[in-house]
């Protein structure tokens, strides 16, 4: 009882806190590049109360025991060889069409099919899909349905010639990890963050064919399923967030589980965690490099490059460089900083154990970035495959009929956007937390010891939270 009424005073004392909150007037700024709506003061306020008070009480009253540590799966249906021949068919197709409309299309980026087609309908359509169906992309890789189709034919055409099997594939290096990942998702990055070059389509086309010619190289060395899992990069980016969807496909079926039900049995790697901060880190310079902050900053860097003998091409290719690396290690230092509070409580695990048992409460943290950060240019630019898709070289066809589309501003406003940005934030913390709480529930015994823990990575998501709130308003202020 005194437990409780000690949970009910500080409730009472953070809705007190909230109603005298003085709220700051809106701003009336319009639109400029990704960030939709500015955010007013106060509201940062109100979302970092809102995870503070959740927290608290599924810490303090509504979540005594660990529930997420166990998967519960129910059986939905049979989804055998099929569904991977039929999608990595249709992977295929779209990664050739990719291509040919890089290298025979217009160089005019929002007429060819291919810059829409790997930054809008790729790079985030598929975290879409992901969170909500579960890893689609294993089942669209082109790579990997046309390395499955080559071994296929291999095996028929030595099919009872033991003589003339092929070797087995090497055993995938522990110490490799998700580390091919990084680079993988570090790179893309750059190109979409830095390079001047990122909506030529001649550019992404020779890139996709150098990336699917690398990516079967690994399948050959190490084997299909093991540098699926671990060295695509975006493979294992997509099949983080497939983790939190209820959808699960094992041993050719469709299982039902419970949002979030995935994270908790992450295997974390080598590179594991850095592939998350690169992610969330990359996500908030994408972010950054609009507002005010980075404008005043960026001419400086780029004046101390050019002082170096870069051309000023260059020297802002280098001074941007710069600012996603920081950002990234930003990412890290959060995390880092939580982790090593957390030691306080435990001083029997290392730090690099706790930042491995706790990696998993990234995943929605980095989904929440993401989500929140590219949901207009998803809404918007998605409606561009209407038109591309009948036109995908820009040449003036119709194959589809549908040439003629346009995109419509008016299917969500401004407004909408803001508030669907913001709930996803908050929405997308909370998960966190709450995966945080189950896990340091079954790391130590005693409930005070899990949520003396737990206070440190509270401030790591409020963290994140105000950070994640103030990059989609800063750009317009």
């Amino acid at each position: 009882m005194i437990r409780l009424s000690r949970l009910r005073q500080f409730a009472a004392l953070v809705v007190v806190a909230l109603l005298v909150l003085p709220p700051a007037p809106a701003s009336a700024h319009g639109l400029v590049g990704k960030a939709d709506l500015p955010l007013p003061t106060w509201l940062f306020a109100w979302a970092a109360a809102i995870v503070l008070v959740v927290s608290f009480a599924a810490l303090g009253l509504l979540w005594p025991q660990p529930r997420l540590q166990q998967p519960r799966e129910r059986r939905l249906m049979p989804l055998g060889a099929s569904a991977d021949v039929i999608l990595g068919a249709v992977g295929i197709a779209f990664f050739v069409l990719l291509v040919v409309s890089g290298f025979a299309g217009t160089e005019v980026p929002t007429a060819n099919f291919a810059p829409t087609a790997v930054y809008v309908v790729f790079w985030v359509g598929l975290v879409v899909a992901s969170m909500l169906f579960g890893d689609v992309f294993r089942l669209l890789s082109p790579w990997r349905a046309l390395a499955r189709a080559a071994a296929w034919i291999t095996s028929q055409a030595r099919r009872g010639n033991d003589e003339e099997a092929l070797p087995e594939p090497l055993a995938y290096p522990r110490w490799l990890g998700h580390w091919p990942a990084v680079l993988t998702i570090v790179a893309f990055a750059w190109l979409e963050l830095v390079s001047v070059d990122r909506d030529t389509p001649s550019l992404l086309a020779t890139l996709a064919l150098v990336y699917a010619a690398l990516q079967l190289i690994g399948m050959s060395v190490w084997g299909i399923e093991p540098w699926s899992r671990r060295g695509d990069g975006f493979g294992v980016f997509f099949g983080l967030f497939a983790r939190i969807a209820p959808f699960v496909r094992r041993d050719g079926v469709l299982h039902l589980r419970r949002p979030l039900d995935g994270l908790p049995s992450l295997e974390v790697l080598p590179g594991t965690v850095a592939l998350l901060c690169a992610t969330i880190g990359s996500t908030t310079f994408d972010g950054a490099s609009g507002g005010p902050l980075w404008t005043d900053l960026a001419p400086h860097l780029q004046d101390v490059f050019a002082d170096l003998g870069m051309s000023l091409t260059a020297a802002g290719e280098a001074a941007f460089t710069v600012g996603l690396i920081a950002c990234i290690l930003l990412a890290a230092l959060v995390y880092r900083v939580g982790i090593l509070g957390m030691r306080t409580v435990d001083r029997e695990r290392s730090p690099r154990e706790l930042s491995h048992a706790f990696a998993h409460t990234l995943v929605p943290i980095a989904l929440a970035y993401a989500l929140a950060h590219y949901a207009s240019l998803l809404i918007y630019q998605g409606q561009a495959l209407g038109f591309l898709l009948s036109d995908p070289l820009g040449d003036g066809s119709n194959l589809l009929g549908t040439a003629d589309w346009t995109i419509d501003y008016t299917v969500i406003s401004a407004t909408g956007i803001w508030y669907l940005q913001v709930i996803v934030i908050v929405l997308g913390h909370i998960g966190a937390l709450v995966l945080a709480h189950d896990r340091a529930l079954a790391l130590y015994r005693g409930g005070r010891a899990a949520i003396r823990s737990q206070l440190w990575m509270l401030a790591v998501m409020v963290s994140f939270t105000c950070l994640a709130l103030w990059l989609i308003s800063a750009a317009n202020r």
